[in-house]
């Protein structure tokens, strides 16, 4: 079969290591259990993987080329191709109100977006592993007080458990990216409720890390008026990155008792 042409609009990097693919498969084992969804399987280096291991697998895949060779290559996912844009798929269509799991070799240019649907989905989404830009990767993954502790890491830390596994070298894909990578899983957590408004806290959040040189006193003024009290509170004398999940909460529940 003729291989898939590498688009750079689609910010494809086919990983050519094979070693590396079955590792990255075996970051599911914990999650057999689960009906799998791998994103934007390519030429299905992966995918080859996941199905020896036995996974329900199914494959989303935008790409029309990469569809065409995965129904050629893999004749026993026939129906389990689906040919859409991840990020417009409504997967309550393909797994109504049940659990699922998800992994991939995640386009660079959209992997936080990615990230940000999985949270969408964090009352199904049991487990979610995969490859991205190590830079994002190891934001996903980061502590408070991180340098790249942000967003996405508060955000995500919240409902799930992050590891970060491995780093992926450039050479071992085609044409070979210009960063590393690196390999993450995501395990959600026991929480069910945060204990505060959780649309506040991402507007809480958000807004923090939006002005992150400044104190969430000065970043969070706006929400709460440059009048407001509550400002005097210590809480607000820190900087984002140095407040960890908990303590976010926290501070979501001071400025909507503050607000009322």
């Amino acid at each position: 079969m003729q291989q898939v042409r590498a688009k750079k609009s689609l910010g494809q990097h086919f990983l050519t290591d094979l070693t590396v693919a079955e590792r990255i498969a075996d970051t599911m084992a914990g999650c057999r259990e689960l009906p799998l969804l791998e994103v934007g399987p390519g030429m299905g280096v992966l995918t080859q993987y996941l199905m020896r291991a036995g996974h329900d697998l199914t494959v989303v895949e935008l790409d029309s080329e990469s569809v065409d060779y995965l129904r050629v290559a893999f004749p026993a996912l026939q129906d389990r191709i689906v040919a859409a844009d991840f990020l417009k798929l409504n997967l309550h269509d393909l797994y109504g109100d049940g659990p699922f799991a998800i992994i991939g070799n995640y386009p660079y240019n959209i992997s936080s977006q990615i990230f940000f649907k999985v949270l969408d989905y964090k009352d199904q989404v049991r487990c979610c592993s995969g490859m991205l830009q190590r830079e994002v990767a190891q934001r996903i993954a980061a502590p408070p007080g991180s340098k790249t502790y942000g967003i996405l890491s508060v955000l995500l830390q919240a409902w799930y458990d992050i590891e970060y596994l491995f780093t992926v070298d450039e050479n071992v894909f085609n044409p070979p990216p210009k960063v590393k990578s690196g390999v993450i899983r995501l395990t959600r957590n026991s929480v069910t409720d945060l204990g505060c408004d959780e649309r506040l806290f991402k507007t809480v959040v958000k807004m923090g890390f939006g002005q992150r040189r400044k104190t969430l006193r000065n970043s969070l003024r706006p929400l709460l008026g440059k009048d407001s009290e509550a400002l005097a509170q210590p809480i607000f004398g820190k900087r984002p990155e140095q407040l960890s999940v908990s303590e976010f909460i926290e501070l979501t529940n001071i400025v909507q008792q503050a607000r009322q």
